[in-house]
């Protein structure tokens, strides 16, 4: 095997972005000869490397190299896409053509079309998102050989292993559309992962743990992933029940970001024309308490969703999902904010960034503050009606007294309703996990219900 990525993994160059930049302009000029009225495309190249070591041995290796292009044409309020891997010129025709043909098939829609030109960005922003990492086969195996090694020597009672894999992602994408916008990004994403299973008394537990970056060098070591990934195993060994009860709950870092995205959820445009939000019209309502803050940042440099432009060319902008416990605004694109009488809040492609700001200290002074109650650090099934509210979710973590960990606990259910439990945060933590799009500390409910035995 290569020890050379040169095969796998493309250099993104000023070329290449002028190459695709290319892409996109023919695209939009062969749209156009064909009748349509308003087109947008998007253009994008990316690759990557994937190794997993399994028990001491190479269990997978993936190479991945993969480019795309997507039409969408408008005839009127009437609209069609398709897309191609095949950058050759018949293809693209050929593909503007089928999208051409299923735009004069589709019934108009008044909504449909193109972002107001007003509301897209002018001004490129740097936001040094592309590092490269220039690792080789060999030496991928040897990272996660390394981190798997780390997790299974730390404690004689983890019995085997899911992995350790390394991951390594580039790519660039161009898109454009015929109110003369073309914007261009390049982008990296590397990570570190490892899951165990222990196992005491006969029972067995799992856990993981991960590192993610745009830059390798700012990953955590690899024997770190794997001794917390162990750590993590081992100390869920002799796991129990405990009684149906209210009690106060801490969701760790890592799981409180889900009661963020059901945040997200519950204000995006598609779900709020539907009519399929428990939020519906409650923008300038009181949510949370009158301390917390949540809100978005672009353009924070390295972040992982950071752009200076959503995906309609829309610029992005720093701005309040939540202030004073107040819902502010929405999450919309284009389409569903003309559904609901608004504007595009340059959220077409989802939040970029959404933080919330922490009240309080890290994960131990949480679990003073609490001093008894549940820690929660993993969540099972997806027992949310997004209409209702409602929140009924599997769990397992750990028992607390006297703020401490006293054991862990498996085969529970937390449930409640959203607008409840956005009511009784208390804290959120300073522990934040800033490995993805949703950044959080560990939060703090002041009572949920707990069924267990």
């Amino acid at each position: 095997m290569s020890n050379s990525r040169e095969n796998a993994l493309p250099v993104v160059t000023e070329r290449s972005e002028q190459e695709l930049r290319a892409l996109a302009q023919q695209t939009l000029e062969l749209a156009q000869r064909h009748g349509a009225d308003a087109v947008e495309v998007g253009v994008s190249r990316s690759s990557g490397l994937s190794v997993t070591v399994r028990m001491g041995e190479v269990e997978t290796v993936e190479y991945n190299r993969d480019k795309n292009l997507v039409v969408s044409v408008y005839l009127g309020r009437s609209t069609g896409s398709a897309s191609t891997s095949d950058f050759a010129r018949t293809s693209i025709e050929d593909t503007v053509r089928a999208a051409c043909a299923i735009a004069k098939y589709t019934a108009a829609d008044p909504c449909a079309g193109l972002a107001d030109p007003k509301r897209l960005a002018t001004a490129a922003l740097d936001l040094d998102l592309y590092h490269p990492w220039p690792l080789t086969l060999e030496g991928a195996i040897d990272i996660a050989t390394q981190c798997e090694n780390a997790a299974r020597a730390l404690d004689s009672r983890i019995k085997n292993s899911e992995g350790a894999t390394v991951n390594s992602h580039e790519g660039q994408e161009v898109y454009a559309n015929s109110h003369g916008f073309v914007g261009a990004n390049a982008g990296s994403r590397h990570s570190i992962s490892c899951a165990v299973i222990g196992e005491q008394d006969g029972a067995m537990q799992r856990d993981y743990w991960y590192s993610a970056h745009r830059l390798h060098d700012k990953l955590q070591a690899a024997g770190e992933v794997g001794q917390i990934a162990a750590r993590r195993t081992v100390r869920r060994l002799g796991a129990r029940q405990i009684k149906t009860c209210r009690t106060p709950v801490i969701y760790e870092a890592p799981v409180a970001g889900g009661l963020l995205s059901h945040l997200v959820s519950a204000l995006r445009g598609g779900n709020l024309y539907r009519r399929a939000s428990f939020l519906l019209d409650h923008k300038g309502e009181q949510v949370f308490p009158d301390w917390v803050h949540i809100h978005e940042q672009p353009h924070l440099p390295q972040a992982s969703g950071s752009a200076w432009f959503d995906n309609e060319g829309v610029a992005t902008q720093a701005r309040d999902l939540v202030r004073q416990g107040v819902i502010q605004d929405y999450v919309l694109d284009t389409y569903s904010a003309c559904k609901l009488g608004a504007e595009t809040t340059g959220n077409a492609g989802g939040v970029r960034n959404l933080a919330i700001e922490a009240n309080g200290g890290g994960l131990e002074a949480l679990l003073r503050e609490m001093d008894r109650g549940l820690l929660v650090t993993e969540l099972i099934g997806h027992g949310i009606n997004m209409v209702t509210g409602d929140y009924s979710r599997g769990a397992a973590g750990f028992w607390v007294e006297h703020g401490e960990i006293q054991y862990p606990v498996e085969e529970i259910t937390v449930a409640g309703n959203l607008k409840d439990i956005y009511r009784q945060l208390s804290r959120v933590g300073s522990d934040v996990d800033m490995r993805g799009n949703l950044r959080t500390g560990s939060w703090l409910i002041a009572d949920i219900a707990v069924a267990g035995t």
